[in-house]
């Protein structure tokens, strides 16, 4: 078979790029997002989002990281204590293995975990939007709403962009 372009036959060998993630629409952020705005213990949330200076000789490309999410009970916490993979007041989750994920090619998740904390839906919620935001289904949205190099915090009155200097 021989493989074309517009019409024109191509000949050699063809070398395929990394597979990114096929992208979503804005609309199907919108309630993921909106999920956890609507909680009244959830004060505020975000993310950084850039593309990396450097990767070890790997292909520099834009994705976010480090999804953290603040709630009433957070109020003199540090930074890192509200990233969702160590979260204290939302909880976390324990055990479970971690197996290819066929909702999305390529990246794996955690399944037979148990939850323990003081609201698992809640947990659940924000569990769902780190996913959604870090997954890379809507790296072409959050990019074109907030640039690179951005550390973004969403509050139920707005949302402040802030340039993010990384390494």
């Amino acid at each position: 078979m021989t493989a074309n372009f517009l019409g024109i036959p191509v000949h050699g060998d063809i070398t395929r790029g990394a597979c990114r993630v096929e992208q979503k629409p804005i609309e199907d952020l919108q309630p993921i997002l909106q999920a956890v705005l609507d909680d009244p213990t959830i004060v505020e949330f975000g993310w950084r989002q850039y593309t990396p200076y450097f990767n070890d000789g790997a292909p520099c490309t834009f994705s976010v990281h480090g999804t953290w999410v603040r709630t009433t009970a957070d109020e003199d916490a540090d930074e890192d204590d509200l990233e969702m993979w160590g979260h204290c007041s939302l909880g976390t989750t324990t055990g479970g293995e971690w197996v290819d994920d066929p909702d999305q090619p390529g990246r794996r998740k955690k399944v037979g975990e148990q939850y323990e904390g003081p609201d698992e839906d809640r947990y659940r919620r924000c569990k769902a939007l780190e996913a959604a935001v870090e997954g890379g289904a809507f790296e072409n949205v959050l990019l074109d709403a907030f640039g690179d190099h951005a550390t973004v915090t969403v509050r139920r009155t707005g949302i402040e962009i802030e340039f993010f200097d990384h390494d």
